[in-house]
């Protein structure tokens, strides 16, 4: 009898020593684990952009599915200009190549494109996953943006913030571009609050430019490869473009056109 109890005490030992691995030391290690790993990029925190001036050099005013901005440059190859998705009548991205090798691609996107691409990727409502990193595409993105491996609770007990931790260091580390390695900007205009990945002072290939509002969302991709100004794209023309952007109409996408030169 004492034999058998002694097993039956060992079993329910091992067991228990089982369950708490399981169900807190494997958490905990994750979590060391995933901060440990996470790429440079992902402990960049948004700042307050220190140059707030605008370019009033030479441009023009475009129109773009409902939306319309100014560009800070007058050299545009409209010959070169390309509308996407190519198999769709409703476009949604434009493709605007300048004489001085300066490309820009400008996409609207629909309003909770965060939450209802995530759902669909996770096969959950877009209710859940709004309910866990805000209801707006600037505050889901804010969320991610903001968040670092050093912001991890690595020693709590909770199963579920161990995965939303792991998931938005995962997130952020898939979602943010290469520049952002130099730099993660806030932005705003009286309409649009949003992020600027890329320092200009360092003269990245790419920058890029997400404004957010509850109606939708407008992005710009600089690639400046190319570009024969060896200065490359200053802050104050990103500025005058992020404080142009305004919505034209109520509706939805209307035709591509030039608004003004």
């Amino acid at each position: 009898m004492r034999v058998m109890r002694r097993i039956l005490i060992t079993v329910f030992v091992a067991l228990a020593v089982i369950f708490v691995g399981v169900t807190w030391i494997a958490p905990v290690a994750l979590s060391f684990y995933a901060a440990r790993t996470a790429p440079p990029v992902a402990s960049v925190v948004p700042s307050d952009l220190k140059d707030q001036s605008i370019s009033q050099g030479p441009g023009e005013k475009l129109s773009y599915f409902g939306y319309e901005f100014e560009i800070p440059w007058s050299d545009l190859d409209e010959t070169q200009t390309r509308l996407y998705p190519t198999e769709k009548a409703e476009k949604s991205r434009v493709d605007l190549r300048f004489r001085s090798g300066l490309r820009l691609l400008v996409t609207a996107v629909p309003p909770r494109e965060w939450a209802n691409g995530l759902a669909k990727e996770m096969k959950t409502s877009p209710q859940k996953i709004e309910a866990t990193f805000g209801k707006s595409d600037y505050r889901f993105a804010k969320t991610i943006y903001e968040f670092t491996p050093d912001k991890m609770n690595h020693w709590t007990l909770s199963g579920r913030v161990h995965m939303r931790e792991e998931f938005l260091l995962m997130i952020k580390s898939m979602a943010l571009s290469k520049s952002a390695d130099t730099g993660i900007f806030n932005l705003q205009n009286p309409s649009y609050k949003g992020f600027q990945q890329g320092n200009p002072q360092v003269r990245p290939d790419a920058l890029t430019v997400s404004l957010y509002s509850d109606e939708g969302s407008l992005e710009f991709i600089l690639l400046q490869h190319d570009y024969k100004n060896s200065a490359g794209i200053a802050q104050p023309e990103l500025n005058r473009i992020v404080q142009s952007v305004r919505r034209t109409t109520d509706g939805g996408p209307t035709a591509p056109r030039i608004a003004e030169k």
